[in-house]
């Protein structure tokens, strides 16, 4: 009798351990799964822009004419040190593209907007203008210095879709 209590313990344990494993498993399928980046919420920024142009020393560029594929994700106007103004957008193709103009030193201000970048040999004109490139491990950018500020745009998207924002860029 002894003999047969050990293999039925086995037994069991082996029983209720295949049953844990159906349970998980149904478990799994049932539970919806939701792998997908989260949509990101569109803001206006007209408000905004209306307030750091009438506020700022210098013209302050936002996009005309993007096509609605691009999505305007974060906006914010700092008068309080170097007429710092920021526009974030998601381009098309869920790549990060930001607006940045500042009256701070140059080589200050876009080594923080572009998280570090480092000028390239390559400038891009857009335009009737000259942009430098930058070049880094998080972010590229391409830079306008002059008009009482600098302009970076830059982010994770392509040179591509850098120059597209630049490209659209105006200041009244």
């Amino acid at each position: 009798m002894a003999g047969m209590k050990g293999k039925q313990s086995v037994r069991d344990m082996i029983l209720s351990l295949g049953l844990i494993g159906l349970m998980a498993g149904v478990i799994y399928i049932f539970i919806p799964h939701d792998d997908s980046a989260p949509d990101i919420k569109r803001v206006d920024y007209e408000v905004e822009l209306l307030t750091a142009r009438r506020a700022a020393s210098y013209p302050v560029a936002a996009p005309e004419g993007l096509p609605s594929a691009w999505k305007a994700t974060s906006v914010r106007y700092d008068g309080s040190e170097f007429d710092a103004w920021h526009l974030g957008f998601q381009a098309p193709d869920g790549q990060y593209v930001a607006v940045e103009q500042s009256t701070q030193r140059s080589a200050v201000f876009i080594d923080e907007a572009s998280q570090g970048a480092r000028p390239m040999k390559a400038t891009q004109r857009i335009g009737d203008r000259t942009w430098q490139r930058y070049e880094g491990d998080h972010y590229d950018a391409l830079v306008l210095e002059g008009e009482g500020s600098t302009t970076v745009v830059t982010g994770t998207g392509s040179f591509d879709a850098l120059a597209k924002m630049a490209e659209a860029l105006k200041t009244s």
